[in-house]
């Protein structure tokens, strides 16, 4: 017995002197300083947002809202965009050239904006009293981010040029050899006139995903949109990867309200409101090492006219920089709404009296149909991360506020056209009605629900076990469900079928979403209700899965879905828990096993990587319902062989364009789907029409 103890003992000992050992190999030398653009290349998700297409095309808005600066400030009125077909990148404009001097260490101006972090011209009181750049790595991260950039300044009568290969400053010898530490080169000589940058980078394919994509049609919208924030200013875009495209030229002169007017879809109810104020506010800022108040002039521009549809379109912008997520001016703006809705539109409006709390006006109710861009341009702007997404400087929610408030109850006490202000009243008043009928509709359902059996809609298969675990299959139509309630485990898995059309969540008030027999089944069997209600913890599964067959109608069903979801259940895209099935597209049955393949690219590769006979059929399955129960549990049930693809907001928003396109070119109206021919006829390659 004592042997043992002290054995015992013993090899405690040794453990607590191991973990002391190991304690003791931390030391200084462990500590890594990532010197330069290291850090970048470590961690790019935290300047470019991520390594997929969205970070790709980061890097494209610095080089160009770096010239839209210029532009903004009065430098510049020209920007060119050139998408190469080997890949790179150039953007130029005829703005002032970046400096070119040489700064008290020996290296130039143009160097130290490509290679240093926090290095600009737009700080403090510099060369930009406002800008979209703020912390002064755009340019510094384009180039970590890239295998190779060229950057030429035309300044002081010549050309100069630097090139970085692989980040490291030099230039191209006669014989085609880079000689990293050359310095600047003068190219040749020209007009003292005349100057701007230009700026071509090839970005790093290693870095980014296999898939990532630059996109034209983003790069158009985002050139085409910064042309409304700075009027007059001309942008000239050519993607020469596509063989005889033309080049696209932007202008646009009467700024946020030409915006609205372009955003605006449908027959309008009111017509564009302006605000235009200049104002000015506090903050305690840095200034020779010391906080000091300083005071910081702000303009606020607002255009806004409501349609009669019920989607809203607020896009909201700080300085040249369009913020997707918003930040204090959009909360300040969607308060002023709120309150003038409340208190100056509807006060006292006998439509609602009868409803609870006097029926007052949601955010949602006042967004009905609205389209609004919305403006602040101040120096030194704080925003929640370097992507520059979200504005969080304190002071401009109240200024916003105020300004809105103010310039939106003038127009409806009177300033506007009363038929006007009347309609908006009633479009208003209707969108509370309906959505305080269409709550009460599904709590009742809710209610009732709870009181029978199971609660839940009649064609659903549930599982055994519900919560984090648990996945809610959507299938299409009857032919599915039975293999897809066969070939699951039915411990985790439920399947819900589809028999019927899904609403158009995008196009669809409230109260037409819950009386929809199919939308009302998914929300429902979710359990977390919906709108600004939905509970993500009531959620009765982990996870939601959408099969649909791999062809037209089942693309358009999905989209059906994701909008809605987006629109009445976001939390769930937001916290990645929806997912839609991949189901193979081909199979062929090799020395007794089944082989899948998911796209006819990968059906040649694996025909001839398997040494198939050039006569071996493959197997192309028309749908779901066609599979029998062993391949459905093989290819999209079961969770070691199945393909699934989380779906975010990115594709929840690609989903309700390609919903309004669907509808467009297969729904009832023809004389949408004609103006729709006729307005893209132009983008139709003759030669290819077999006529």
């Amino acid at each position: 017995m004592v042997a043992k103890k002290s054995a015992g003992t013993a090899k405690k000992a040794a453990k607590k002197t191991t973990k002391r050992a190991a304690k003791a190999t931390y030391r200084a030398e462990h500590i890594q300083i990532l010197e330069g653009l290291a850090a970048v290349r470590k961690r790019p998700g935290m300047y470019i947002g991520g390594t997929g297409s969205e970070g790709l095309h980061h890097l494209a808005w610095e080089i160009i809202d770096n010239c839209v600066d210029e532009a903004a400030g009065g430098h510049a009125s020209h920007i060119e965009v050139i998408l190469h077909r080997d890949g790179s990148i150039e953007v130029s404009d005829d703005g002032r050239g970046i400096p070119i001097d040489r700064k008290a260490d020996g290296r130039t101006a143009l160097e130290v904006v490509f290679t240093e972090l926090h290095a600009g011209g737009k700080f403090g009181s510099g060369a930009y009293s406002a800008s979209g750049g703020l912390h002064g790595v755009g340019a510094s991260v384009v180039n970590a981010l890239s295998s190779k950039l060229v950057a030429e300044v035309d300044r002081d009568g010549y050309t100069w040029r630097l090139v970085f290969n692989e980040r490291l400053p030099g230039n191209y010898l006669k014989n085609g050899q880079f000689k990293a530490g050359s310095g600047l080169a003068k190219v040749k000589k020209i007009p003292a006139s005349r100057s701007g940058t230009r700026v071509r980078y090839w970005p790093d394919l290693e870095v980014f995903d296999k898939d990532a994509t630059l996109e034209y049609a983003k790069i158009r919208e985002h050139v085409a949109r910064v042309c409304f924030l700075v009027p007059g200013l001309h942008i000239k875009l050519h993607d020469r990867r596509r063989a005889g495209a033309d080049p696209e030229e932007f202008v646009a002169a009467g700024g946020l309200a030409d915006y609205v007017d372009l955003m605006s879809v449908g027959e309008n109810v009111t017509d564009i409101i302006t605000i235009h104020l200049d104002v000015s506010f506090e903050e305690k800022v840095p200034v020779d090492g010391k906080m000091r108040m300083v005071t910081r002039p702000c303009t606020i521009d607002v255009a806004m006219r409501w349609v009669k549809g019920f989607d809203s379109n607020v896009v909201s912008f700080v300085n040249t920089i369009p913020t997707r997520d918003g930040g204090t001016h959009v909360a300040g703006f969607e308060q002023a709404l709120n309150w003038t809705t409340n208190n100056v539109l509807l006060n006292d409006n006998k439509k609602l009296k009868k409803l609870k709390d006097n029926g007052r006006a949601s955010t949602s109710d006042a967004q009905e149909g609205l389209v609004a861009a919305l403006k602040v341009t101040f120096a030194e702007p704080q925003f929640k991360g370097q992507t520059k997404q979200e504005l969080g400087t304190p002071p401009i929610r109240n200024l916003v506020y105020e300004a809105v408030k103010t310039g939106l109850s003038d127009w409806m006490q009177g300033g506007g056209r009363k038929s006007q202000i009347n309609n908006l009243r009633d479009k208003m008043a209707t969108a509370v009605v309906n959505r305080v009928a269409a709550k009460q509709q599904l709590e009742n359902r809710r209610k009732l629900s709870s009181l029978s059996s199971t609660g839940m809609p009649d064609k659903l298969a549930d599982c055994r076990e519900h919560g984090p675990n648990s996945e809610l299959l959507i299938v299409e139509g009857n032919s599915a469900a039975g293999p897809a309630i066969n070939g699951r485990d039915s411990r985790n898995m439920a399947v819900l079928p589809l028999r019927g059309k899904v609403v158009n969540a995008g196009k669809a008030t409230l109260k037409q979403v819950v009386e929809n027999t199919e939308a009302s089944a998914l929300i429902t069997a979710i359990g977390g209700g919906s709108g600004e209600d939905f509970d993500l913890e009531s959620c009765r599964y982990g996870r939601i899965i959408i099969l649909c067959d791999a062809d037209v109608d089942g693309s358009h069903i999905r989209c059906l879905l994701l909008t809605l979801i987006f629109k009445h259940m976001r939390p769930l895209l937001e916290h990645g828990m929806v997912y839609a099935a991949q189901p193979p597209l081909f199979s062929v049955k090799h020395k007794g096993e089944m082989i899948y393949a998911y796209s006819d690219t990968e059906r040649d590769e694996l025909h001839a990587k398997l040494k198939l006979a050039e006569d071996k059929r493959w197997q192309r399955f028309k749908g779901l319902g066609e599979m029998n129960v062993d391949e459905l549990a093989d290819t999209t049930l079961n969770p070691e062989t199945r393909v699934l693809k989380r779906m975010g907001m990115g594709d929840a928003d690609e989903a309700i364009r390609a919903t309004e396109m669907f509808r467009v070119l297969m729904g009832s109206d023809v004389a949408d789907r004609k103006d729709y021919i006729i307005s893209n006829s132009t983008a139709l390659n003759p030669d290819l029409l077999d006529v």
